[in-house]
């Protein structure tokens, strides 16, 4: 991204403080457009547990100069394994680790949401000090002809050439955008637990991503933290969602018997999980749009394109969105034209991925080993990934 200010566009405002819009502000902000994010909670934090960050994003985490503290934070996993949920044999290998970087230049990293958000904070804040502004719920917008204001919620006001609307899939600010898009519940409730390497026996201590696939579920397990903590999340069909919590501690016998008669290394990690540290959420996600901009107003990231994670590129896509949303911004001057740009070079490639992940939930939940096999034997993972996913290049492919 060259580091030229925009004769037009001055300052941006961006609605959220998570791994996207942190991103967008730190991809800006370099590009020497200056921006405030306006984050509604009272402390910068990030929920959850792991995120794989692959080629596509590793490359403009790279362009902002944090590859190398993720790459220290996370871990490198060697391999992508698509294993049968009991026996474990191995369906599809992608190689990672010094092979993934020969052929792509970046890194495949597993890391924690909480360190991937530290370090966005951390670089944002080195751009520009005050950047991030806590407490500030946003209720709506106005936009006219010489700019755009926000409006938060205890009567305060910010006023930009643009805003970005990073605020996740319940996105205040789509709503305005867009009107009425219901959320999705998928049939899908995923577990989520962190346990300790060490406490694993030695031979189901990973070293690689690995997905087991089943009837009506799947699991993926992975190593973080220089490979001292082993993420499990665990996608259980559930046809009913009464639960009104976005994350909610559930009892440990239930996560236990969702996964009966599975491998010994998901039983392994299961046994090993904190009791009363056992997360599960709903799948929700929504059909792609085709368009999600006003005049000055856009969004990014699950506020425009929420996807399940059944490809691991949820946030890999809102990475890619802050990277061409800057890019654009930088390269017109007209708001309107920068806006049009950006969702111009995204709308398809993010469709595309919302699409195949909610394929993959299929996939992955074939009602018998044999379709499992059957279906995994005529598909080539890693040539599918390396052609168009992997190789994507956010800070560089051209804008048209």
């Amino acid at each position: 991204m060259t580091a030229i200010h925009s004769d037009g566009i001055k300052t941006v405002l961006i609605a959220g403080g998570g791994i996207g819009g942190l991103t967008a502000a730190a991809c800006l902000l370099q590009a020497g457009v200056d921006v405030q994010v306006f984050e509604q909670a009272a402390t910068l934090g990030e929920v959850g547990a792991g995120i794989q960050v692959s080629a596509n994003a590793s490359r403009v985490y790279r362009e902002i100069g944090v590859l190398d503290q993720l790459k220290e934070l996370g871990f490198q996993p060697d391999q992508y394994r698509f294993r049968v949920f009991d026996e474990g044999d191995v369906l599809q290998n992608i190689p990672l680790g010094d092979t993934y970087v020969e052929r792509h230049g970046v890194p495949y990293i597993s890391v924690h949401r909480a360190d991937l958000h530290r370090v966005l904070v951390d670089r944002v804040s080195e751009l520009k000090a005050d950047a991030i502004t806590l407490n500030a719920a946003v209720s709506e917008f106005t936009e006219d002809d010489s700019g755009v204001t926000v409006h938060f919620v205890d009567g305060r006001s910010a006023r930009g050439d643009v805003l970005i609307g990073a605020d996740g899939i319940k996105s205040v600010i789509r709503q305005q955008v867009l009107g009425d898009t219901p959320i999705n519940y998928t049939g899908d409730a995923s577990w989520r637990v962190i346990v300790p390497m060490d406490s694993l026996p030695e031979e189901y201590r990973q070293t690689s991503v690995d997905i087991w696939v089943g009837p009506g579920k799947h699991a993926v397990t992975y190593p973080m933290r220089e490979g001292t903590l082993l993420n499990l999340v665990g996608c259980v069909e559930q046809h009913d969602w009464d639960d009104e919590s976005w994350v909610t501690k559930r009892p440990w016998e239930e996560l236990k018997a969702d996964f009966v008669g599975w491998h010994p290394a998901i039983t392994a990690i299961i046994e090993a999980a904190d009791r009363d540290e056992c997360y599960r959420w709903a799948m929700n996600n929504r059909l792609p749009v085709d368009n999600w901009s006003s005049k000055r107003v856009t969004l990014l990231g699950d506020a425009a394109h929420p996807t399940l994670p059944y490809m691991a590129q949820g946030a890999a896509m809102a990475v890619e969105d802050a990277a061409v949303l800057a890019r654009a911004l930088v390269q017109e001057t007209n708001p309107t034209e920068a806006l049009q740009l950006y969702q111009r070079n995204r709308l398809e490639r993010t469709a595309k991925i919302v699409n195949e992940s909610s394929d993959n939930r299929n996939l992955f939940h074939l009602d018998s080993v044999g379709a499992l096999r059957e279906a995994f034997a005529k598909r080539d993972m890693n040539a599918e990934r390396t052609a168009w996913l992997f190789s994507y290049d956010p800070t560089r492919v051209p804008l048209v």
